[in-house]
């Protein structure tokens, strides 16, 4: 592959040109923000074939299998995909520079809090290429500079997108830069970037997202593993339960909102355990179980749980089958193992459908539902940056808004302090 001289300069120069890039992005207009946006979905689609090729070079090279290829892979309906994720990225509100609050103080001042840019917003990523597209895109509409640390995995994947919407007339140089993915030294250097960048956002494995908050000088928004579990509760519609689960744990195995945990009533497991182990099993998912569920499973495949299992989050088509006395056992269970990502009753009772909406201590929180909606295209966002697990600037899905800091512009007439 190709090297450009842009491609060879050092993690600092790169940051500077971002720094510099931000000041410009700020002051682009509504119109020429999603003017760009629309020119950089056409030329996803119409270069589709040179980023497969790149892509099928990281997957030849990679040795990935499973979960993790799945991650890198892309195809030409997840190249539409993200031609139509950055559309719908251009058809939603521009957040900058909205008005959140205004008002006058007794002395006249008039005070205003407005969204602003946060600057230069970073992001450390492993294998899926759309995340460049999604990030890129929602970063340009905030107004924002994105630099792209991807994983070595997809570097061909990320350096061809990378050179794509590089070259769209009008994105300015330094607004998308991508760091040298080869070596370990360009995350050393970005997660020190204190001044340069503004935040950090790692997306990716735990080891990745501790090593990133445990060393970083830049702030961080923590986006967190997905250890997703979903209760059945006595009064569930089991038809119901048996589609979201099996929805929630086999439509994508390898993302972090799937399912990984199935917990079960008491009073329904003796129905309700074979019956969803033998769905579980007919789609190919290895079912693990702890002694009561091994117990009424009994004749099936259903391998013992060990401690390790209710906070491990699998990435692959496995769940473990846990049976518990009722939704009060059930929140304590998830608020004790999760990752505190996405969970989900299933249930005909308001009342235990309450307790769990407001008790478990998670991002999102479903009823009736599968956790795979724990999407920021699914959430009406166009796309995400990630799901942010921690509790302060954003938690869940977080797209546009999230990308903004505030200011207050406050409007005297000479008035001076007593």
């Amino acid at each position: 592959m190709a090297t450009s001289a842009h491609t060879q300069a050092s993690t600092r120069d790169k940051l500077l040109r971002a720094r510099k890039a931000a000041e410009r992005l700020a002051q682009l207009s509504t119109v020429q923000k999603n003017a760009l946006l629309l020119v950089i979905a056409d030329a996803l689609e119409a270069n589709a074939k040179g980023i497969l090729d790149a892509n099928q070079a990281d997957l030849e090279s990679s040795g990935l299998a499973g979960a993790m290829r799945d991650r890198l892979l892309l195809n030409e309906d997840r190249i539409k995909a993200m031609a139509q994720a950055v559309r719908d990225v251009a058809a939603l509100a521009d957040p900058v520079y909205e008005t959140l609050a205004e008002w006058t103080r007794p002395n006249g001042l008039r005070i205003r809090k407005l969204r602003v840019p946060l600057g230069v917003v970073g992001i450390i990523y492993e294998s899926r290429p759309n995340v460049t597209v999604d990030t890129v895109a929602l970063t340009l509409k905030t107004g924002n500079a994105i630099v792209l640390r991807g994983g070595k995995e997809a570097a061909r994947s990320n350096q061809c997108l990378v050179d794509l919407l590089t070259r769209v007339p009008g994105v300015p140089e330094g607004a998308i830069e991508l760091l040298d993915s080869s070596t370990r030294e360009s995350v050393h250097e970005l997660i020190k970037a204190r001044g340069l960048v503004d935040v950090l956002i790692p997306r990716g494995g735990p080891e990745l997202i501790s090593f990133v908050t445990e060393n970083a000088a830049v702030p961080v928004i923590e986006t967190g593993a997905g250890n997703c579990h979903i209760f059945v509760d006595e009064s569930a519609d089991l038809d119901m339960a048996d589609e979201i689960v099996i929805n929630a744990k086999t439509q994508r195995p390898s993302v972090c909102n799937a399912a990984e945990k199935l917990l079960v009533h008491e009073r329904i497991a003796s129905e309700y355990v074979p019956r969803i182990v033998r769905k579980l099993l007919a789609c190919g998912v290895e079912v693990r179980g702890d002694e009561e569920a091994v117990r009424l499973a009994v004749g099936l495949d259903v391998i013992p749980a060990s401690a390790q299992d209710w906070g491990e989050e699998y990435l692959r088509l496995c769940m473990a089958v846990r049976v518990l006395p009722d939704v009060k056992a059930a929140i304590a269970h998830i608020n004790r193992h999760s990752t505190k990502h996405s969970e989900a009753i299933i249930t005909r009772n308001q009342e235990n459908a309450r307790q769990f909406l407001r008790y478990v201590d998670s991002a999102a929180v479903y009823w009736n539902a599968s956790t795979r909606f724990s999407d920021g295209g699914e959430f009406g966002f166009g796309a995400e940056m990630g799901i942010s697990t921690q509790k302060l600037h954003c938690r869940g899905p977080f797209a546009l808004a999230e990308l903004t800091s505030t200011k207050y512009e406050v409007i005297g007439t000479g008035q001076v302090r007593d």
